[in-house]
């Protein structure tokens, strides 16, 4: 299983926004948007191997938490607009403690970063982080690997104190999109499957 974390800080956390405008009026949900597609899709293929979890921390309602699960997504296609569609309606469901099912494969509920965290053995988490250890010196071989992100604000330090305890990892001496290492984190997991 491979696990992506993702804390959207400006992110819409109500369904009331138009698909045109995902940059602008949803708060940078096009970011997420972009990452449920990069971690789903391969060239002619679905990842079911592959969960991405988005803590949505924006206005009007937050904190809220969208579960995408590959082993049983269904609805999604490889562009942004599809993506942001999945996400507008799960937002349009009235979020509760426990998981709220929106569409296949597509869970919602409210909680936040903190609660994410006590679902997770955080001895398994890799925070992906420019001044991490570089990616290829770190054990990857667990059967579960979950990688927390921040989007284009990064992590505050609020939340850097609820992982202190975690490994981190950097993807290079460039700091990249949260998409772009999600990709480059498949890659190298993939290769290390290869290779065992």
């Amino acid at each position: 299983m491979r696990e992506f974390i993702i804390v959207g800080h400006k992110a819409i956390t109500s369904g009331e926004f138009p698909l045109n405008d995902m940059p602008g009026s949803a708060g940078r949900i096009d970011i997420l948007a972009r990452c449920i597609n990069s971690a789903f899709f391969t060239s002619f293929s679905i990842r079911r191997d592959t969960r991405i979890i988005l803590v949505l921390l924006g206005e009007p309602d937050p904190p809220k938490v969208l579960r995408f699960e590959g082993s049983e997504l269904k609805y999604l296609n490889p562009d942004e607009r599809s993506a942001g569609s999945l996400i507008k309606k799960a937002l349009s469901i009235d979020a509760r403690d426990n998981e709220q099912i929106s569409t296949r494969g597509v869970y919602v509920r409210r909680a936040n970063l903190k609660d994410v965290l006590g679902d997770v053995d955080i001895t398994n988490i890799i925070y992906l982080h420019e001044t991490g250890e570089d990616i290829r010196a770190v054990n990857l071989n667990h059967e579960h690997m979950i990688f927390i992100l921040g989007d284009h604000l990064g992590l505050t330090k609020e939340e850097e104190a609820l992982i202190h305890k975690t490994k981190r990892a950097s993807l290079g001496p460039i700091t990249l999109h949260t998409d772009h290492c999600i990709i480059l984190v498949h890659n190298e997991l993939d290769r290390k499957c290869l290779k065992s």
